[in-house]
């Protein structure tokens, strides 16, 4: 093992192209015939949402590098010139294959199923035209605003995302040429129904537009007219150390972001020439970072349309999760938690356990404090509402609301003022640390003194998404948890960390370490013929010291089964290296987002959940916690759940050795769906039944 050199750039694939490669399989889904028409139309909006961050951040972070001459080469060797040279390469492939999926296959079964959708205003008939341009003057005209340039009016600054019409014109009294643009209202429907008796019609609101353009530039005549969208570099740049005050630093930064570099230019696959030419040079965009597309620009708005009404054939019945037992009978939620620790598997179970210990919390009077971090929280949220209660009730309530959290920086900053107004301690973490860790400490009076108890989760406290992701819960009175907990806040809030910890796990203190110790003791095991075995379920894995130990580890022959929803920069099938590592992608109806580690341990099987990916932003540079799973029938059910994703071969790609991702052969076995299983299983075990069949623990002849 000595001999070889595990830092070799062949060893690793690059983190931006395996991020490119999970896309690509979300946009498997949207292909993917035996799929329901409405999910496929679903699945291909969020290959786009992807894309659009995808771009905001990561290839903006790397032109950055361009710009400032970075040179040094990532795992798999690359510069990040050389990244983004195979970015942009296969990013155009995609984006063809998009919209190859859309006009070919998605939008011919639209029409088969009663649903016309113009993409393009030529093709409206005399009725339709007469309903579209009476819609516009009432319903778009009065919200537009041309913008001309000319020697007066500058190019306009056009908003990150935003999507616009540009034109050209030609003034009727002079020969000139001219530029304008006219930036589609956000705030309307993109989505346009045309009135029809006997199917749906649809429209995309640019198009109404730009068949009424004329009305906007009376004096001119339209030479052309195309639909374009911008892509800015969203990535924020906060010197934390020198921000006087965080949250204003934030606010300002978040207003730069939609005035950011241009990174991506979308535009009509026909447009004029003259007028594509104008747009570079006010961009100041290169060929390469211009995308023409075949179709209506930002999929996106594909979100909308599955929410039609009248078309629930063409959807998956949606899982309506189902409450645990131990919450279906009255009593406290803390009189349940004291009896045995309860382990919540989203969005298979509700998520109004975790709703009901915080609100619970702030309405007894023997609660004391009620302690929290918040990463992403939703829109309208029932935490914020009753930890602000909970303050307003007299109790002493702290919570670390997250400002960094990207994209939800404004949310977060709403909430943390709203917070503060209703009494509560609001604090926003560490300098130069994401607080990324899901935790809350509920601290109350007894009998016999003072109780905590704890949530810890694996996913945020919004009750909007915990019914979309695939997350792991656990509630608990355990003693050495609740000092570990106290100990967390105490961190967080006063930078008083106790001299040793109990069971919980944190980054950046320790967590990669706890990782290369609890890898580094299966390789000895292996060695010493002992038994032996990994299983990992995380999102992404790309930290360099971890691939190496799971590669030592391969090499002294632990078996060792990775599911990796995204990023993997581990490669597999590498002669006396990874011959024992195999690794599956699950992309479903839900989104795989819980962290699962098994370790064999010689027989003693430890079972751990965490907040953390393998990844050294989590390792390194956030606040995360990893929790142990004790209680016997929970760890259990925990090794069933992984169980039961190494058995799917039904939405499971398997990574093979020349870099792809390959669905899995299921010829003489019994078709498994995990999450379809999950679902039924949770109907199942909560109606009081007998629970379907648990650990026929990881077979030889396992599905991979």
């Amino acid at each position: 093992m000595e001999k070889i050199n595990l830092g070799r750039h062949e060893y690793y694939t690059n983190r931006e192209l395996s991020w490119l490669a999970f896309n690509e399989r979300v946009l498997g889904e949207a292909r993917d015939k035996s799929i329901p028409l409405f999910e496929r139309l679903k699945f291909l909006s969020i290959t786009a949402s992807n894309l659009d961050e995808f771009f905001m951040i990561r290839v903006a972070s790397l032109k950055d590098m361009v710009n400032a001459g970075y040179q040094k080469k990532d795992l798999a060797g690359m510069t990040p010139e050389k990244q983004l040279n195979a970015i942009q390469e296969k990013t155009h492939e995609q984006v063809n294959l998009q919209y190859s999926t859309l006009n070919r296959s998605l939008l011919p079964q639209l029409s088969s199923n009663g649903i016309t959708f113009i993409t393009a205003h030529e093709d409206l008939n005399e009725t339709q035209k007469d309903y579209v341009d009476h819609f516009f003057m009432e319903n778009v005209y009065p919200v537009l605003t041309p913008m001309a340039v000319d020697s007066s009016r500058p190019f306009p600054l056009l908003r990150n995302k935003s999507l616009n019409i540009g034109a050209l014109l030609k003034n009727k009294k002079k020969d000139a040429v001219e530029f304008a643009a006219v930036q589609v209202p956000s705030g309307l429907d993109r989505i346009v129904q045309i009135p029809d008796d006997e199917k749906t019609v649809l429209i995309l609101l640019e198009e109404i537009i730009e068949r009424n353009m004329q009305k906007l530039f009376l004096n001119y005549d339209i030479i052309c007219a195309h639909p374009f969208r911008i892509m800015r570099n969203a990535d924020l740049t906060i010197e934390e150390d020198e921000a006087a005050d965080l949250l204003k630093e934030i606010e300002k930064q978040i207003k730069k972001r939609q005035w950011g570099e241009v990174i991506r230019l979308e535009v009509e696959e026909n447009a004029d020439k003259r007028l594509l030419k104008i747009l570079r040079k006010e961009l100041d965009i290169k060929e390469e970072s211009i995308y023409r597309i075949s179709g209506p620009l930002d999929l996106t708005f594909l979100m909308k349309l599955y929410g039609l009404h009248g078309f629930d054939h063409l959807k998956k019945s949606a899982h309506q999760p189902v409450l645990p037992l131990e919450f279906q009978t009255e009593g406290s939620i803390f009189e349940k938690i004291s009896e045995h620790d309860i382990l919540l598997h989203h969005p298979y179970e509700d998520f109004t356990p975790v709703l009901r210990f915080i609100r619970e919390a702030s309405l007894d009077p023997d609660v004391l404090a009620i302690k929290q971090t918040l990463y992403r929280v939703s829109g309208n949220s029932p935490i914020i509402a009753a930890l602000a209660e909970a303050a307003e009730n007299g109790k002493q309530v702290c919570v670390l609301v997250e400002l960094k959290a990207r994209f939800d920086e404004e949310n977060n900053i709403v909430w943390a003022r709203k917070l503060e107004q209703a009494g509560c301690h609001v604090i926003y973490g560490l300098v130069g640390l994401k607080t990324h860790c899901k935790i809350t400490l509920v601290v109350r009076k007894e009998e016999d003194g003072i109780k905590r108890y704890v949530h810890l989760g694996t996913g945020n406290y919004n009750d909007a998404t915990a019914k979309l992701y695939t997350d792991i819960g656990l509630l608990t009175c355990a003693e050495p948890i609740g000092e570990d907990a106290t100990a967390v806040f105490n961190m967080l809030s006063g930078y008083s960390e106790p001299l040793q910890w109990n069971r919980l796990v944190l980054a950046p203190l320790w967590l990669k370490d706890r990782f290369l110790e609890l890898i580094k003791r299966e390789e000895d095991n292996a060695l010493a013929g002992k038994p032996s075995g990994i299983i990992a379920k995380v999102n992404s894995l790309c930290d360099k010291d971890i691939i190496e130990a799971l590669y030592k580890a391969s090499m002294a022959g632990v078996k060792i089964r990775l599911i990796v929803r995204g990023i993997c920069c581990l490669k597999v099938g590498l002669e006396g290296i990874s011959e024992n590592i195999s690794v599956r992608s699950i992309v479903g109806d839900f989104l795989e987002h819980s962290r699962i580690f098994y370790f064999e341990n010689a027989g003693a099987s430890e079972v751990y959940c965490a907040s953390a990916d393998w990844m050294p932003r989590n390792l390194e540079r956030r606040v995360e916690i990893m929790f142990p799973i004790e209680e016997e029938s929970l760890k259990e059910r925990v090794i069933g759940i992984l169980d039961a994703l190494l058995k799917d071969n039904a939405k499971a790609r398997i990574l093979t050795g020349d870099g792809e991702y390959v669905r899995v052969d299921k010829r003489g076995k019994s078709r498994l769906c995990a999450q379809e299983y999950f679902c039924a299983e949770a109907k199942e075990k909560n109606k009081g039944r007998k629970e379907l069949s648990r650990r026929v623990f990881i077979p030889e002849e396992a599905s991979e």
